[in-house]
């Protein structure tokens, strides 16, 4: 396991904790369309709950010198797609179904 992961994990960890996470409007939009009654609590604990085998991927932001973190967390029994970025608080900027045919993008 990498020592990075662990690192990112602890602090989206605390960053849901302390309640600095943003989302961005596409990912409120995509929150609303899951239609799973999820609210901004509910996506603080899914951060904060998050765990090493719910990490899918990493991808270079535009960016110079940042990452897109993707996570893959079961909530009630569906797969959601989670992209956040670490700033001076946690961005969750992708927040929507998993699907087979997910090409990564977004």
């Amino acid at each position: 396991m990498h020592t990075w992961l662990l690192q990112i994990l602890n602090t989206i960890h605390a960053h849901a904790r302390a309640r600095r996470v943003a989302i961005t409007t596409k990912a409120r939009i995509e929150l609303r369309k899951l239609k799973l009654g999820l609210d901004l609590e509910d996506v603080y604990s899914i951060l904060a709950e998050l765990e090493v085998r719910d990490f899918d991927h990493r991808l270079e932001s535009d960016t110079p010198d940042e990452w897109l973190y993707v996570f893959k967390p079961t909530v009630w029994n569906v797969v959601i797609y989670l992209k956040v970025v670490l700033r001076a608080d946690c961005v969750v900027i992708s927040f929507h179904r998993d699907s087979n045919e997910e090409d990564g993008q977004d």
